[in-house]
């Protein structure tokens, strides 16, 4: 049986950049950046005090102020991003044939926020005063699952976890879910709300964050020579999946198709990346056979670039060993430049801005590049956003513990 198409019908976005997809991509064209001091708690006692995070969010917007107290903060960043795509997407929730929709979303931690809230709660006053709603709010699967309550979606439902590329994974996993019939629609996308005292500890420990503290707006920098590592950030972004047909049966808008989908593992490091880049370029070659392209048919990348040395330099090098010589003419840009690192919800705020740089033919920016660095030595759009016709596009994402997922889109099916 030929398997089934699949396309994008709607979108939705919480970021540093503002509030909707619309907000955030017309901050990323205008190539602004969304990172600033640290608000949510006090960080002058670390050697990162700046996030990019998403602010004058208020999930009574989205749902009931009673559910939204028994929701952690990711899981209302899913709820809101997922109704505006269904929104996008010109869907009903509560629809009648609710079994044929579904849920798969990309999710990091168990929200470190109300970890450590209900661990200092045991500690200081123990453990019969830890809330009873800490362990549904904290379950990693718990997000799809109110996510599905909140919709009345009652059909394929699933979380993946591949951290930084978590977005990606559900992208490509909900794209397969519909290919085999097992769904029209999916919402599906990737979600992080990790900035607490907890969070900024763990990640100072790595030693991997900017401490440009200083000059929040430039500290992310992804292939300049003087990047000195990521910047935290948090956000969401949802994405309605639709099999072809029932998209053009209801007349829906189509955005884009997902047209393959690549993974594969370094087996090399925890949180370091395969030096030679290798890992890296196997899930890129994956994705370009899935969706039955040659590598010259890509015409722009969206890359994983994180701001730190390894990453970067990896990232760069295993363009170079898929495209050959055309990686120098391939235009490639970091999102990460203008909102940080918003690990789990990364891939899928990069997925957004893919697809909306085949809307509009234009691509967004690498801001703050400003000293080349031999070993990043390819088109990275420095600083200035670039009109331009694309209409296939591969966006990378490369995560701790070596897992290397990567999409390609293509523009709306004729």
């Amino acid at each position: 049986m030929r398997q089934r198409r699949v396309v994008v019908t709607g979108l939705g976005a919480l970021t540093p950049l503002g509030n909707t997809a619309r907000d955030f991509w017309h901050g990323l064209i205008a190539g602004r950046s969304g990172v600033g001091r640290i608000t949510q708690i006090d960080p002058s006692g670390y050697p990162t005090q700046i996030a990019g995070e998403v602010r004058g969010f208020d999930p009574a917007d989205y749902m009931e102020a009673k559910e939204a107290r028994r929701a952690s903060r990711v899981t209302q960043f899913a709820v809101a991003t997922a109704r505006q795509a269904v929104l996008d997407a010109g869907l009903a929730e509560q629809p009648s044939d609710a079994a044929h929709y579904g849920v798969l979303l990309g999710v990091g931690n168990t929200s470190f926020p109300d970890v450590e809230q209900q661990l200092k709660i045991m500690v200081e006053r123990g453990g019969r005063h830890v809330s009873p709603l800490f362990m549904p709010m904290t379950l990693p699967n718990m997000t799809a699952g109110t996510v599905a309550l909140q919709l009345g979606w009652r059909g394929y439902i699933s979380t993946v976890a591949a951290a930084c590329a978590s977005g990606n994974l559900a992208i490509g996993e909900a794209a397969a879910v519909i290919a085999r019939g097992d769904a029209d629609v999916i919402v599906a996308g990737g979600y992080e709300a990790a900035i607490c005292e907890f969070g900024l500890a763990s990640f100072s420990a790595l030693r991997a964050m900017s401490t440009r503290n200083e000059q929040p707006t430039t500290a992310c920098r992804p292939f300049d020579a003087t990047r000195d590592g990521f910047v935290p950030a948090e956000g969401a972004a949802s994405l309605v999946l639709e099999e072809l047909g029932h998209a053009i049966d209801r007349d829906a808008h189509i955005y884009a198709e997902v047209a393959g989908f690549g993974v594969s593992s370094d087996a090399y490091h925890p949180v370091s990346p395969r030096p030679d880049g290798s890992g890296m370029a196997t899930a890129m070659l994956r994705a370009l056979r899935n969706a039955g392209l040659a590598p010259r048919e890509i015409e722009y990348i969206n890359a994983h670039g994180t701001s730190t040395q390894l990453n970067d330099a990896a990232e760069t090098l295993a363009i170079k060993q898929v495209f050959g010589d055309y990686a120098y003419n391939v235009p490639i840009s970091a999102t990460k430049s203008m909102v940080g690192h918003a690990l789990s919800a990364g891939a899928a705020l990069e997925a957004v801005a893919c697809i909306l740089t085949m809307r509009d033919g234009v691509i967004h920016p690498t801001i703050n590049y400003n000293h080349p660095d031999p070993v990043c030595d390819l088109d990275y759009v420095p600083n200035v956003s670039r009109k331009a016709t694309v209409s296939t596009v591969l966006s990378n994402s490369f995560a701790f513990g070596g897992q290397n997922i990567c999409i390609v889109m293509k523009t709306s099916p004729d």
